[in-house]
């Protein structure tokens, strides 16, 4: 009996660790549970969430000194969301690749 009732404690526990830190919902206390988010960090997210709420990840980078890409996605695997939504790095814009200006005519005329 009593094995199962530590066995669900600890169930419990780990769904808990799963759930995630909405930082639009978190305390300071509860922000700096998220690995690499310390005190710093965490009084700057609560800084910008007193001008409203984050609307999205992108809204967060830009409003959040010191949170870009890579830390936006460390921190969603370390179980940080906004709104309940985790990272997701925006898709790759693609490019022409660059050429010099006035290859294409020296290539037609063959010169």
């Amino acid at each position: 009996m009593f094995r199962v009732l530590i066995a669900s404690l600890l169930a419990a526990f780990a769904l808990a660790a799963q759930a995630g830190v909405d930082v639009n919902k978190a305390s300071q206390a509860e922000l700096e549970t998220v690995k690499g988010i310390g005190p710093a960090l965490s009084t700057k997210m609560l800084d910008a969430r007193k001008a409203g709420e984050f609307k999205s990840w992108a809204d967060m980078v830009e409003r959040v000194g010191g949170v870009g890409p890579g830390n936006a996605a460390r921190f969603s695997q370390a179980g940080l969301t906004v709104g309940g939504v985790a990272y997701s790095a925006p898709a790759a814009a693609t490019r022409a690749p660059a050429t010099k200006p006035g290859a294409a005519a020296k290539g037609a005329t063959g010169r």
